[in-house]
């Protein structure tokens, strides 16, 4: 049996501790470092939705977590993220395979990248949801 990577780089909701999905992952997993992708981060309202784009020059940042129990946690977060067959399709958003920048390096994570048109979405400044949001 494959072994599945133990790395997930988050650049949303999941990086608020006030968020039920984002404690659980504070308490499942360990944090890594501050890392980035080449891409876009739009608003969608509620919540931002990230676009791999590996020929621009903007990117999407977030913070590396190490995975302390890859299957059992991705799970979990499949089910807030609503990816997998049991849910609509296309998902709003595809977990995948991606190499992220944490200074200098790069690490392959998860990420969950958003899946459906952004045509009306406005994209958020800097790539960063934390500094466009605010402090909590």
């Amino acid at each position: 049996m494959e072994e599945i990577p133990a790395y997930l780089f988050v650049y949303g909701t999941l990086l608020n501790d006030q968020n039920e999905f984002g404690a659980y992952l504070k308490h499942n997993c360990r944090f890594f470092k501050n890392g980035r992708f080449k891409g876009k981060l739009y608003d969608i309202g509620k919540y931002p939705g990230a676009v791999f784009e590996p020929a621009i020059g903007t990117f999407v940042h977030g913070a590396v977590f190490i995975i302390n129990r890859p299957t059992e946690i991705l799970k979990v977060l499949d089910d807030y993220e609503g990816f997998g067959t049991g849910y609509p399709q296309p998902n709003e958003y595809l977990r995948e395979l991606v190499d992220i920048e944490t200074g200098g390096e790069y690490i392959k994570c998860w990420v969950y990248l958003y899946n459906w048109p952004v045509n009306n979405a406005a994209q958020i400044p800097l790539g960063n949801y934390v500094v466009f949001k605010g402090p909590k």
